[in-house]
């Protein structure tokens, strides 16, 4: 069972039940504003004492026009599991957040990795100048020893232009998010902060296969953000990956996507 609501409950209130939102705010809403939310801090960021470990992100009018602690970087958004497919127990710190949308299917290797990316998050917050492999805890990511398989990562790496409208590249987006989850094949969306400094950002998927990406490509709600997105970066930048999972190993690794078919 899922729960949706307006403004997130602590987890205590919902061990073992998903949170589900049908978007928090994007950041492109917030671009040039004093951040706050509540985000969950990075290793070495602050000290220990500044948030609540056990308190998810807060996303409401107060959080963005009273800053406390600037915003870093968004839970993970995992694709909702299929109907039928059992719901995995959130840990109390930390919850991804999940879609209104489910998956119409989902193989067992996926599975496993839709599991572990609950725990997914960048190392710092340099993740949007940082390679791809080396930007986030891969190495954290624990699958059964005897699955086999690749996934297709896409990053996209990004700075807005002064003065482009968000509001409406982000409900292009959340629509075309929505899309291709009910398409299927989309484990995780994940989307930083642009950077106080450079204004770069990184936001990446995830896709239970090369296919299932290519297909949501024509779909129209994703064309229509391709067409915003156009006239509102400055700078935006495709890169392809591919997360391996091999047998005898518990780990992955992030591997250069060289063509071809990935995943199935």
């Amino acid at each position: 069972m899922s729960l949706t609501f307006a403004h997130p409950p602590h987890p205590s209130q919902t061990q073992g039940n998903p949170l589900t939102f049908a978007h928090p705010p994007h950041p492109s809403q917030t671009q040039g504003k004093p951040h706050n939310l509540l985000s969950l801090p990075l290793k070495g960021s602050f000290s220990d004492h500044s948030r609540d470990p056990h308190d998810i992100p807060i996303f409401d009018s107060t959080s963005l026009t009273e800053p406390k602690i600037p915003i870093l970087y968004l839970p993970p958004l995992l694709s909702s599991l299929p109907a039928g497919v059992p719901d995995s127990v959130l840990t109390p710190e930390n919850p991804p957040l999940v879609t209104e949308t489910r998956l119409p299917d989902i193989d067992p290797a996926s599975l496993s990795l839709h599991k572990t990316l609950h725990r997914f998050r960048p190392l710092d917050e340099h993740y949007a100048d940082t390679p791809y492999a080396q930007a986030f805890n891969w190495h954290e990511l624990s699958l059964p020893e005897d699955e086999e398989r690749d996934w297709y990562c896409v990053v996209f790496r990004s700075k807005r232009k002064a003065g482009s409208d968000g509001g409406s590249l982000y409900e292009a987006d959340k629509k075309a998010h929505e899309e291709a989850v009910g398409n299927g094949g989309l484990i995780l969306y994940w989307y930083g902060i642009p950077n106080q400094s450079t204004g770069m950002n990184l936001a990446t998927c995830i896709w239970q296969s090369r296919k299932h990406a290519i297909a949501a490509n024509s779909r129209p709600h994703h064309i229509r953000a391709m067409m915003l997105a156009k006239d509102s970066y400055e700078i935006y930048d495709l890169e392809r990956h591919v997360l391996r999972k091999v047998a005898g190993q518990t780990g992955v690794t992030v591997q250069p996507f060289v063509g071809g078919d990935v995943g199935w």
